[in-house]
C-alpha cells in the first residue's frame, strides 16, 4: 500500500490492527490507483520540465537575435551618420574644387591679359627711348638756331619775331619740362611693367610644381597685385628679417598671401596698419605673419574660420572659401597656419613652412 494512503487511513482508524478483510481490496484498489497516478504525475512533471527547457531555450535564442538586430540597427545608423558625413565631405570637396578649378581659369585669363599688355608697353617703351633721342636733335636745332639769331642786329625783324616765339611757347620751360615728362613716362611704364610681371608670376597655372623661392619676392609681388584694395584702409609695414629659399609652390603661397592681406584690409574699419613680419622659427622652418589693428577674431569662432563656406562677411561679399583654402594650400606645403586674435585689438595670421619639403613616400 502507498505509504501516504497508509499514513492517512491509521490516521483516521486509529491503532486498529488488522485492518478488516473488506477493506483490504478497497484500500489496494485505491492504492494502485495512487501508484498510477504518481507515474502519470511523474511524466507530467517531466514533460513540464522540457517544456521549460525548451521555452528557456527559445527565449534565449529570441534574446540573442534581438541583441544581433539591435547591432545591426546600431551599425546600420552608424554607418548612415558616416555616410551623410562622407557627402558632405565630397559635396565640400567638390565646391573647393570647382572654386580651384575657377581660380585656375582665372589665372590663365589673367596670365594672357598680362602677356597682351607687355606688347604695348614694351613698344611704348621703345617709342619713349626713340623719342627722347629725336629731342635731342631738336633742341639741338634750336640751340643753333638761337646762336644764328643772336649774331642778328638786336633790332632786326626776325630776331625780334624769334625772340617774341620763344616766349610765348615758353621754350626755356619746355626745355627744362621734357626731360622731366619723359622720366616720368619711363617710370609709369616700369611700374606697369612690374604689376604685369608679378600678374604673371602670381597666376602662374605650375599646379603642384615644387620649386625653390623667395618668400619676399612673392609677399612683394602679392601686395602689387592688391595694393589697390589695402591703399585707402592701412599702412604696410614690412618687417622683413632673414629668408633662406624655400622650396614650395610660390603661386600657391601667393594666393594664401592674398587672402590674409585682403581679409586683413576687410578687418579693418577707418585706417589701420598691416605689418608684415618674416623670420626664422626653428632649424629648417621659417614664419611669415601678418598682423593687423583691425575688429579682431571672437574666440567662440575661431576655431570654425577654416571651415568650407563659413564667413563672417555680408551676404554676396564673401564665399567663405579664402582661408580654407589657405588651410589646405599650407598642409600640402606641410606647414600650420596658427592664429592669435583678440576682439578690438586686431589679428595675427602665421604661415609657418619647411624650408624643404619631406621626401615623398614611396
Amino acid at each position: 500500500m502507498h505509504p501516504l494512503l497508509s499514513r492517512q487511513i491509521r490516521r483516521h482508524l486509529g491503532d486498529m490492527q488488522p485492518l478488516p478483510e473488506a477493506w483490504q481490496g478497497f484500500f489496494e484498489a485505491v492504492s494502485d490507483a495512487y501508484s498510477h497516478g504518481d507515474q502519470d504525475r511523474n511524466l507530467i512533471e517531466h514533460a513540464l520540465e522540457e517544456m521549460s527547457q525548451e521555452l528557456t531555450a527559445r527565449n534565449e535564442e529570441l534574446r540573442r537575435q534581438l541583441e544581433e538586430r539591435c547591432c545591426t540597427e546600431l551599425a546600420l545608423q552608424r554607418e548612415k551618420r558616416e555616410q551623410a558625413a562622407l557627402i558632405e565631405k565630397l559635396a565640400t570637396t567638390q565646391e573647393q574644387l570647382l572654386q580651384s578649378e575657377k581660380l585656375a581659369s582665372i589665372g590663365q585669363l589673367a596670365a594672357g591679359v598680362a602677356h597682351e599688355i607687355n606688347n604695348p608697353v614694351g613698344y611704348v617703351h621703345a617709342n619713349l627711348g626713340t623719342l627722347e633721342k629725336y629731342l635731342v636733335d631738336l633742341f639741338a636745332i634750336l640751340d643753333g638756331d638761337a646762336a644764328a639769331v643772336a649774331e642778328l642786329p638786336d633790332g632786326h625783324p626776325v630776331r625780334m619775331r624769334l625772340a617774341a616765339e620763344r616766349q610765348a611757347r615758353e621754350l626755356d620751360y619746355l626745355r627744362q619740362d621734357v626731360p622731366d615728362l619723359l622720366r616720368e613716362s619711363r617710370e609709369g611704364l616700369a611700374r606697369v611693367r612690374k604689376i604685369v610681371q608679378d600678374l604673371r608670376e602670381f597666376s602662374h597655372p605650375d599646379e603642384g610644381l615644387m620649386a625653390w623661392a623667395d618668400l619676399h619676392q612673392g609677399l612683394d609681388s602679392t601686395l602689387n597685385i592688391v595694393y589697390n584694395e589695402l591703399k585707402y584702409k592701412a599702412e604696410v609695414v614690412k618687417d622683413y628679417g632673414e629668408l633662406p629659399p624655400v622650396q614650395c609652390n610660390l603661386s600657391q603661397l601667393n594666393q594664401v598671401f592674398m587672402n590674409l592681406l585682403v581679409n586683413a584690409a576687410h578687418a579693418i574699419k577707418d585706417r589701420g596698419t598691416i605689418t608684415l613680419h618674416t623670420g626664422v622659427r626653428a632649424p629648417g622652418q621659417v614664419f611669415v605673419e601678418i598682423r593687423d589693428t583691425g575688429c579682431g577674431i571672437p574666440p567662440e569662432i575661431q576655431k570654425r574660420i577654416f571651415d568650407p563656406f563659413f564667413t563672417t562677411k555680408p551676404v554676396g561679399k564673401g564665399t567663405g572659401l579664402g582661408l580654407s583654402l589657405s588651410y589646405g594650400i599650407v598642409q600640402r606645403h606641410h606647414g600650420v597656419i596658427e592664429l592669435e586674435s583678440h576682439p578690438g585689438q586686431g589679428s595675427t595670421f602665421r604661415v609657418c613652412l619647411p624650408v624643404a619639403q619631406p621626401e615623398p613616400t614611396p
